[in-house]
C-alpha cells in the first residue's frame, strides 16, 4: 500500500459516513485611512496614513451549495460594517489609539456576530499596515 492509500481510504470513509470537513474561506480588502498614535513615541505620533489590507478568514461547512458563504455575501458585511466606515477616515476619531493591535480587535467587533448570523464562525481578522507588517487576532480566549 502507498502512502497515499491510507490517507485516501480514510477519506473515503469519512465521506461516506457524511462527515464534510470545516474549510477556512478568506477574502482580501484594502482601505485607505490616516491616524496618530496617542500613546507612541517617536514618528507614528505625527498624522500619517496608510492603505490597509485587510484579510478576512471564516470557518465553516460548506453548505447546500457546496460554499462555506457566499464570497458576495462576505464582501457586502465586510463593506457594510468596516470599510464604508474606515476608508478615507481618520481612525482616530473611530477607534482609540489605533494601532494594527487595535484596528484587527475593532473590526473583529463589528464582523464576528454578523458573520455568525451566516452560519459560519469568524476565524481570524490579519490587518496588513505596510506590505512587511501585519497583524493576526483570532478573538478572545473562552
Amino acid at each position: 500500500m502507498s502512502k497515499e492509500q491510507p490517507l485516501k481510504f480514510l477519506v473515503n470513509i469519512y465521506y461516506g459516513l457524511g462527515v464534510i470537513f470545516v474549510m477556512l474561506l478568506k477574502k482580501i480588502f484594502k482601505f485607505d485611512a490616516a491616524h496618530n498614535l496617542t500613546k507612541y513615541n517617536g514618528k507614528c505620533e505625527n498624522l500619517h496614513g496608510h492603505t490597509y489590507k485587510l484579510v478576512v478568514t471564516v470557518e465553516g461547512k460548506p453548505d447546500n451549495q457546496d460554499m462555506v458563504i457566499d464570497f458576495v455575501l462576505l464582501k457586502k458585511i465586510v463593506q457594510n460594517e468596516v470599510i464604508d466606515i474606515l476608508d478615507h477616515a481618520y481612525i482616530n476619531d473611530i477607534i482609540e489609539n489605533p494601532t494594527a493591535e487595535n484596528i484587527a480587535k475593532w473590526i473583529w467587533g463589528k464582523l464576528s456576530k454578523k458573520i455568525e448570523e451566516q452560519g459560519v464562525k469568524l476565524y481570524e481578522i490579519e490587518v496588513w499596515e505596510t506590505e512587511d507588517s501585519s497583524v493576526i487576532y483570532r478573538g478572545e480566549d473562552e
